[in-house]
């Protein structure tokens, strides 16, 4: 008697296949439209902590970033930013630490807005700065990454 058949994988190819959870909460970070709402709203919520608006600060600066977040997991397709260059460069540098360094400095503006000191603003959008610039600075390549 001949061989048995083979039985195909029922999966997609890994370029093709759905992306999870996790995938879709590190690569929306990056979306235009995320990127665009969270660039958007910080001005005008830090102007409202200037002015000692507390609540609708607190409002203005996490509300539509969150919204902004849910409508691009939910609905965006998040594959091509996945298979980009910046995409690649969030996979393998955009941690935990990377992300609580990023909150530390959003919270840092938000204090210095609050104390009317754009010297504290600046130093928060420095450290934000930075902390998605880390994986750029005094980091190596592997050895596949070589030559690209």
């Amino acid at each position: 008697m001949g061989e048995a058949p083979r039985l195909q994988a029922t999966t997609a190819p890994a370029s093709t296949a759905p992306l999870t959870l996790h995938e879709k909460a590190l690569y929306h970070q990056i979306h235009p439209a995320k990127l665009a709402v969270d660039i958007l709203t910080e001005p005008v919520s830090l102007y409202l902590f200037w002015r000692h608006e507390l609540v609708i600060g607190l409002i203005a600066h996490f509300g539509p970033p969150i919204v902004a977040s849910a409508l691009v997991i939910a609905w965006a397709d998040l594959s091509p930013l996945k298979a980009s260059a910046l995409g690649r460069y969030v996979d393998r540098h955009m941690t935990r630490t990377v992300e609580a360094a990023r909150l530390a400095g959003d919270l840092v503006m938000v204090a210095g807005a609050w104390m009317r000191s754009p010297l504290v603003i600046a130093l928060g959008l420095a450290v934000v700065i930075a902390a998605w610039l880390s994986g750029r600075v005094g980091n190596r390549p592997r050895p596949e990454d070589r030559g690209r």
